[in-house]
């Protein structure tokens, strides 16, 4: 087969061939291939982790067992742990990451030291109307950005503050200032690609040593998803 739809058949059947629970664990894949952003014994925050495959690559990147490690799944649905590709490092919670406090969060983490990796693909379910699927997603971003680094403070001059600004109420209410990753860490967010994605790239620039944009081969064709990678929190 050839064209957008083989492309789609093609990790579909990968992904039920090697016992992934979706297509979208090549995603995740090829993003730890390039930016090895999930090292062994790392500690995991996987937000929106239905239904399950980031869970796999995430744990398989944990190494063995004697290495330690955790990755702890949160989605609004309740997700089972799959069977395939994880082990008992691996727990899911069921709770609103739009509603998740800090400290909960933290409390999630081993020793609530927090977490060395949060991985955000978060999406929303479309509905056809780009500026309200643009916004949401942006919204889901913003969330999990803050949730990562802590409240977000902008500088009146900088070039992004019109865009973080505009989503600045989805970090609210907390009181909690700290994030939740560990200096150093590593944040991974989806998008759906929009005019404000550059706003938040250029602000994670600021927090972050690298910042890079990429659309996975796994993305299908008619999507506009983007997933920004945040590398060593400063």
């Amino acid at each position: 087969m050839s064209g957008a739809t083989g492309t789609a058949d093609f990790f579909y059947c990968e992904a039920l061939r090697l016992g992934y629970v979706a297509r979208s664990a090549f995603k995740l894949i090829q993003i730890q291939k390039h930016h090895k952003i999930i090292t062994p014994g790392a500690a995991v925050l996987d937000l929106g982790c239905a239904p399950g495959a980031w869970l796999q690559v995430a744990c398989q990147n944990l190494g063995p067992l004697e290495k330690g490690g955790v990755v702890i799944g949160v989605d609004v649905k309740k997700v089972k742990v799959p069977s395939a590709h994880c082990d008992s490092r691996v727990r899911t919670v069921c709770a609103n990451v739009m509603a998740l406090m800090k400290q909960q969060a933290r409390a999630m983490s081993p020793q609530e030291r927090g977490f060395s990796v949060i991985l955000s693909d978060m999406c929303p379910v479309v509905s056809g109307i780009t500026t309200k699927d643009e916004a949401i997603s942006c919204e889901l971003g913003m969330r999990a950005l803050s949730l990562a680094v802590g409240k977000i403070k902008v500088r009146e001059s900088a070039d992004y503050s019109e865009t973080m600004e505009k989503f600045q109420s989805c970090t609210d209410p907390d009181p909690d200032e700290d994030g939740v990753l560990r200096h150093g860490g590593n944040l991974v967010i989806k998008f759906l690609e929009n005019g404000d994605v550059p706003g938040f790239s250029k602000f994670c620039k600021e927090k972050f040593k690298k910042v890079s944009l990429l659309r996975p081969r796994a993305t299908r064709a008619s999507s506009r998803e983007i997933y920004m990678i945040c590398e060593g929190l400063r």
